[in-house]
């Protein structure tokens, strides 16, 4: 006879798949198997894409938002490979997710180096892993086989990230800073932008204070002291990259830098309202680039 299998019981309804946001990333090395050893710090903004998640009599997948037209065929998009994976896990353990109607409401572009797919595949995982906490550890392994940014996207908090994406300690403290993020409209493709990297060996990022960080100066004072590796190969791809990094700089942002691969450019404000006040100023002269006012999600971690 089949073994019979509880179904999870999930929290059907909206679930959030935040923009992830590299505020530094440094290339260290380069394996034999082609990825790259990073040094990042990773936080997480206050809005992004949703998925819609209901019960159903069998899978259905549909897709909104102003950029569903930018996704691939539905089939192989990363949240049916989570929901795959999840259903895998469930099952080693005895459990059964049952069929669901998912609407993905893609709002955040596709290649931009802000999680995306990633974070949308995570978002899937975490109504699982938040219904039965006990697949949480097997979950992050498999979300590893999905993408090296969906593990990351799966812990959801504001971290250091090492490794190949895949190992993450918290900050200690983070406050509701301003973002904006600035998209020209330029689809980057990550492979394309480490192919196009002329050095894979470079420093660590230099040690976070102790302290974690107490404003939005003192962060930005921080972020001074580092880079973002990708951003001189994406720039040669992209160059509209250095356009949107100039118009956000004229805006008075305490910092100006690619995220991830890009092209997506962040700027980090002091306050939310600062941030708002810079994207009116800039969608004043160039309402063909995508923009998100937005903060980022604060963080207080126990030492």
């Amino acid at each position: 006879m089949p073994q019979t299998r509880e179904r999870l019981r999930l929290a059907y309804g909206g679930v959030l798949a935040p923009a992830k946001v590299n505020l530094a990333l440094h290339v260290t090395g380069r394996r034999p198997n082609g990825y790259h050893d990073l040094d990042s710090v990773v936080v997480f903004a206050a809005d992004g894409d949703g998925l819609m998640v209901e019960p159903a009599g069998e899978d259905r997948f549909e897709t909104s938002g102003p950029f569903a037209a930018q996704l691939g065929g539905t089939g192989d998009n990363l949240v049916l490979k989570a929901l795959g994976a999840a259903r895998e896990v469930a099952a080693a353990s005895g459990l059964e997710v049952g069929p669901l109607a998912i609407t993905l409401d893609k709002r955040l572009p596709v290649a931009s180096g802000i999680g995306g797919g990633s974070a949308d595949a995570a978002a899937l995982l975490t109504l699982v892993a938040d219904a039965a906490p006990e697949l949480r550890s097997a979950l992050r392994r498999e979300a590893l086989k999905l993408g090296a940014d969906v593990p990351m996207c799966l812990d959801g908090c504001a971290a250091r990230i090492t490794g190949i994406g895949e190992i993450g300690e918290p900050l200690i403290r983070l406050p509701a800073c301003g973002l904006l993020l600035v998209n020209p409209g330029v689809a980057v493709a990550t492979p394309d932008v480490f192919r196009a990297l002329q050095c894979t060996d470079n420093p660590l990022l230099p040690p976070l204070p102790p302290e974690g960080f107490a404003s939005a100066d003192a962060l930005a004072g921080w972020l001074r002291t580092t880079r973002n590796d990708l951003e001189v190969p994406a720039r040669g791809l992209a160059p509209a990259i250095a356009e949107v990094q100039t118009a956000i700089d004229r805006t008075g942002a305490l910092v100006a830098r690619m995220s991830g691969s890009g092209a997506t450019v962040y700027g980090l404000y002091s306050t939310p309202d600062d941030a708002r006040s810079a994207a009116a100023d800039i969608q004043a002269g160039r309402d063909d680039w995508w923009m998100l006012p937005t903060h980022m999600r604060p963080q207080e971690t126990a030492a």
